[in-house]
């Protein structure tokens, strides 16, 4: 309660303008909704803005607009939250431009320079001073280097970094008030916040949009068909980027699309070449794939730029969103259900709801052509109607996937990028389960086995010493306990031949795989080792089927 009011006395100015902006757009249903009418009391509508017609998600959005870059930012996520919203809301949201009026030229000039360390004549050898673009960060200015290349100028907006941290610290406190409350707990709204920040840290330091983009351009490099503009360096600042002028056409322009001659169904083919390349294959996608970041050039190339706002995928997560896509298209409602938890971390859920609803979601996919945009829109309503969150990097990857989806179906409203994904999905699953990386993957659990092993009795020394100062307390209630007790002894003694046995071919099957006698190429121990697996094989097999 203290800290609360201190921070309000800190940051009371701002306090009272976001509440008067709550009254002018008559929010404060959207807040009772949520729970959360008591953060703002006594406000009154005000007839300034005329909202009576508008719905709640209008207004919601409007106020966010009005408020200024870290609530254009919030919204700006919250629109990629279809597992939380439901898409009336984060349609409208979606809507959110951080567009604003341009800050003076005197003004920008003198940060730009002050930059540079040094003059715009002494770094360019033209600079147009009109406005390019204004948005609620920055500001773009065209210019030319003395080498004679064309660049874009993007500038941050002085004065940004109060208003952000004041706005970072509020919302940071009503997080905290929701949380002690009880309060929406499956939005979990100190995640969201926190992702809020990390957000805005990142568009506040152009230095990371810069690398962003030198990374993808990297990795697309063998593709000689996608451009990403390349970033100069030595003009670059956390304040100040300069890159390559990119001269494209909107892949929503039919008229200028017709004027370069460019092939619809090859640009959206080679987009979603791209973008798969960049989520299957490294792991860094742009995330915000809309018709302003993507252009179609000269000769069937396609461009990526603004690199602001890019997501990350762990190997481990690449290969998850592969067993969701198989479950998907193969009508597993276990395997879609499974997978919904996993990725959700939810302690308290109830299982035969979720899993009559993942049946009713892979049936519903099941009819005519699957479509990727459609499916995982409806696989965050399953989240949603089940009360669960995916993680942040994941509904970040859901709605780049739907954008940028529905922007090529705009260049080509037959494309399929389920067909364009099959042979690169393919190609993945066969680098992950060949014999090579199978045998790396053995050799790591093994190594990671020892480990365990290792650290064993100093765990159990621990847990003993909790035991007899009595600091261990325990309620277990298991039916079925002795039947329970002698599975997992079976468990555990296959569990420790496998490794013994594990052990034992890597060690000696180089070797002996080598000597002795050879028939059709293979050696007679090959041939055991050989005979060893398929009856291993068979076995596995036969106790599957005999537990069904």
């Amino acid at each position: 309660m203290l800290a609360g009011t201190l921070l309000a006395l800190r940051d009371h100015a701002r306090v009272r303008a976001i509440g008067a902006v709550v009254a002018r757009y008559g929010i404060q249903d959207v807040m009772a909704r949520l729970g959360l009418e008591q953060l703002w009391p006594g406000t009154q509508s005000s007839a300034q803005v005329d909202v009576r017609d508008a719905t709640a998600p209008v207004r919601l959005r409007r106020a966010l607009e009005e408020l200024g870059p870290t609530f254009v930012k919030l919204g700006q996520i919250l629109a990629t939250r279809n597992d939380l919203l439901s898409v009336e809301w984060t349609q409208e949201l979606e809507k959110l431009q951080g567009q604003a009026a341009p800050v003076p030229w005197a003004i920008i000039k003198t940060e730009l320079e002050q930059a540079l360390g040094q003059s715009l004549e002494q770094a360019f050898a033209w600079f147009d001073s009109d406005v390019l673009a204004a948005a609620s960060m920055a500001q773009v200015y065209r210019a030319r280097l003395h080498d004679g290349t064309p660049v874009v100028v993007k500038v941050q907006r002085p004065g940004l970094e109060p208003l952000i941290q004041a706005d970072l610290r509020l919302l940071g406190q009503i997080a905290r008030l929701i949380q002690q409350q009880g309060l929406l707990p499956e939005y979990r709204p100190h995640d969201i916040v926190r992702a809020l920040a990390l957000a805005i840290a990142d568009e506040l330091d152009f230095t990371r949009e810069a690398a962003n983009g030198r990374t993808v351009r990297d990795n697309l490099a063998q593709l000689d068909y996608v451009l990403v503009p390349r970033v100069h360096d030595e003009w670059t600042s956390p304040t100040v980027m300069v890159q390559d002028y990119v001269q494209g056409v909107s892949p929503l322009n039919g008229a200028a699309l017709q004027a370069i001659e460019a092939d619809r169904r090859l640009l959206a083919r080679r987009g979603a070449i791209a973008f798969l390349h960049m989520v299957l294959e490294d792991g860094v996608f742009h995330a915000d794939p809309h018709p302003g970041n993507i252009m179609a050039l000269p000769g069937n190339r396609v461009a990526f730029i603004d690199f602001g706002l890019v997501g990350h995928l762990t190997e481990r997560r690449r290969q998850q969103l592969l067993i969701l896509l198989r479950a998907i298209v193969d009508g597993q409602a276990d395997g879609v259900a499974t997978t919904l938890l996993d990725w959700s971390g939810a302690d308290d859920f109830d299982w035969a709801r979720l899993e009559e609803s993942a049946q009713r979601y892979v049936a519903r996919q099941s009819r005519g052509l699957l479509s990727i945009s459609a499916a995982l829109m409806d696989f965050m309503a399953l989240a949603r109607e089940n009360k669960l969150m995916l993680p942040p990097d994941l509904a970040l990857l859901f709605k780049a996937f739907i954008t940028a989806d529905g922007v090529l179906k705009r260049l080509d409203p037959q494309f399929d990028v389920i067909a364009v994904a099959q042979p690169m999905i393919a190609a993945m699953m066969r680098r992950h389960y060949s014999p090579r990386r199978l045998y790396d993957d053995l050799q790591r659990s093994l190594l990671e086995s020892r480990q365990l092993a290792m650290e064993a009795p100093q765990l159990l020394r621990l847990l003993m010493h909790r035991i007899r100062q009595g600091k261990v307390q325990a309620r277990i209630e298991v039916q079925g306990l002795s039947r329970l007790g002698s599975a997992l002894e079976k468990a555990a003694l296959r569990l420790a031949i496998a490794i013994v046995t594990a052990a034992f071919v890597l060690v000696l099957g180089p070797g002996l795989l080598t000597r002795g006698p050879s028939w059709l190429g293979l050696t007679i121990f090959g041939w055991a080792g050989l005979a060893a697996a398929l009856i291993g094989l068979v076995l596995v097999l036969w106790g599957y089927w005999r537990r069904r």
